[in-house]
């Protein structure tokens, strides 16, 4: 009897956040795709069937196809760049140097702030009267000046540049914490059999760093795929959609174009994107840990 009244406690407990979850979320994804198959693209409501033509139509738009290619190149240059530097932060900082603390904690700082005061930050650091510029040519180094953002060719890696700034310590973190779940036994193992250090870590440390390199590319790529407040406050669009992703695509044309169904299909779009990545990741960790 007290089983069952536990457990009706239990189930009343969790009713509102069951239920608040499937309105706000569940129910509200299934709002946005039914809009995206609709014709609202106006301020004049008109939720008239039109099936999948406002997403045939959108792989048909010249920005948006710009959109998935800066999104592309965006979420490999980015991913690589995180994984590299976060792991040669975390074996620097892993051979016990002095001041360890103090380097940690600057490395991880910029986590702290939002992507907007980041974007805004670079925006000025990588303008090109501005900056980083100045201080090029004050160190006599000005044949290095760039045009960072203000060239479309190569506008998106100055973006890429301000978020690998700001999440590279996030990989640092995770590195360091494997780092330090190796034990000193395995490494001197590894040494008394002839492995230089550099073999000890390619064919030792870094194996077993595997499922912290799997986790890291997951949640970074999810960041990067859905990427929105670090570039609308840095760049916008950029010159020619240089530096343009759905996100900011999307904003666009549902809060000022008030092309809602566009908009909705381009948020499903996205939806889709990510759930390309996050669902096989939750399904192989879901199937590792039965088998553990």
């Amino acid at each position: 009897m007290r089983i069952r009244r536990d457990r009706a406690l239990s189930a009343l407990i969790l009713l509102p956040s069951v239920v608040a979850v499937g309105v706000f979320v569940y129910g509200f994804i299934g709002w946005t795709a039914y809009v995206a198959m609709s014709n609202w693209n106006s301020f004049v409501p008109d939720l008239s069937f039109a099936g999948l033509r406002n997403f045939a139509d959108l792989f048909q738009t010249p920005r948006f196809q710009i959109d998935l290619r800066n999104t592309l190149v965006f979420t490999l240059t980015f991913l690589a760049g995180c994984l590299g530097i976060g792991l040669l932060l975390a074996v620097l900082l892993d051979r016990q140097i002095r001041g360890e603390a103090l380097f940690r904690n600057a490395f991880l700082f910029p986590m702290s702030i939002s992507f907007i005061v980041g974007g805004t930050v670079w925006q000025w650091l990588l303008n090109p009267s501005t900056g980083v510029n100045l201080l090029l040519d004050a160190a006599g180094l000005g044949a290095l000046r760039s045009p960072w953002y203000t060239e479309p060719r190569i506008a998106i890696y100055a973006v890429v540049i301000a978020a690998l700034w700001q999440m590279s310590g996030f990989t640092m973190a995770l590195y360091l914490a494997g780092l330090r779940g190796i034990s000193d036994e395995l490494r001197e193992a590894a040494r008394v059999d002839g492995a230089s250090d550099l073999q000890l870590y390619r064919h030792v440390i870094i194996p077993l760093l595997h499922p912290i390199t799997l986790s890291a590319a997951i949640v970074l790529g999810h960041v990067s795929l859905k990427i929105f407040d670090l570039v609308f406050a840095m760049t916008g669009s950029g010159p020619a959609f240089s530096t343009d992703v759905p996100g900011i695509f999307m904003f666009e044309t549902t809060f000022r174009g008030n092309r809602f169904a566009e908009g909705a299909t381009i948020s499903i779009i996205m939806l889709v994107m990510v759930a390309v990545v996050i669902i096989p990741y939750l399904i192989y960790s879901s199937r590792t840990e039965a088998e553990a």
